[in-house]
């Protein structure tokens, strides 16, 4: 494979715009995101990886509203037999390091995980699962604003952002190998584990795996193969390869060609 594969063209996929985040939600949150899903659509759906912990508001056309939060996913999930109607979300990515501070669990509890928001045991969850459960989707950044504690910008908060920064996968550079980033920030990479397992909820490695499949998904469309596994920090293009299909569970041709269904983010967040 010389070149990446074509998008397949999908009629069905959700529209999904960015939402504006308020100068008071940035210190807890990094996007806001809104979906829509509107039936008939196909029967399954992928989930790729993701290293954020999200809070989703998801409505189904019947009105029945449920209140999440979705942890990180290390490898790709495909979902079938999804009932065939209307669902809208909300979703709202959180800063690094602040899942401990909202609702006092360490990230790494949620990995994998869907869990009701008014579970979690702090009392900001429960009101936030209280006031997000009603009233209008659309005011559901202005109701935040006046719901969520002050943040703390502490030293153990700047420094799990500037070591995710580093390992982040950016436009013409690649992340910095882990033992590098803990050299520069001064911690030892043990430290850092630590680090990333309370705040983002895996590891420094992995975070990096994640995010770099996730610019490969992103710019497949644009870049031809070995180019893209060159920009991204891959040692060829074969190991890029083998990268994304340990992540996605399959080879880059099955996704792309559309012999599996591309992403839908809120279809399968049902509350069980």
């Amino acid at each position: 494979m010389t070149n990446s594969p074509a998008l397949p063209a999908d009629p069905s996929s959700p529209s999904e715009r960015a939402l504006p985040v308020p100068s008071a939600l940035r210190p807890w949150f990094t996007g806001i995101g809104a979906v829509t899903v509107d039936g008939p659509f196909d029967d399954a759906f992928a989930h790729v990886p993701d290293t954020d912990t999200k809070v989703v508001v998801r409505e189904e056309g019947n009105g029945r509203r449920d209140t999440l939060v979705v942890g990180p996913r290390t490898r790709a999930s495909y979902h079938t037999d999804l009932h065939k109607r209307s669902v809208s979300c909300v979703q709202l990515r959180l800063e690094p390091g602040a899942v401990g501070p909202l609702f006092g669990v360490a990230a790494v509890e949620l990995v994998g995980r869907v869990v009701p928001l008014g579970d979690l045991p702090t009392g900001t969850a429960r009101r936030l699962a209280r006031e997000l459960a009603g009233g209008e989707r659309d005011r559901i950044t202005a109701r935040l604003a006046d719901l969520l504690p002050p943040a703390a910008d502490g030293s153990r908060e700047l420094l799990l952002r500037a070591a995710v920064d580093a390992l982040s996968t950016r436009p013409y550079r690649t992340p910095a190998p882990v033992r590098e980033v803990a050299r520069e920030l001064a911690v030892s990479e043990r430290q850092l584990r630590n680090l990333f397992a309370d705040g983002v909820g895996v590891s420094p490695k992995h975070y990096a795996r994640i995010d770099r499949l996730r610019h490969v998904l992103t710019h497949a469309a644009t870049a031809p193969w070995a180019e893209l596994a060159a920009a991204t920090g891959y040692y060829d293009q074969s190991h890029m390869t083998a990268d994304f299909r340990t992540l996605m569970g399959v080879p880059p041709g099955a996704f792309f060609t559309g012999r599996l269904p591309r992403a839908t983010p809120c279809q399968a967040l049902r509350q069980r």
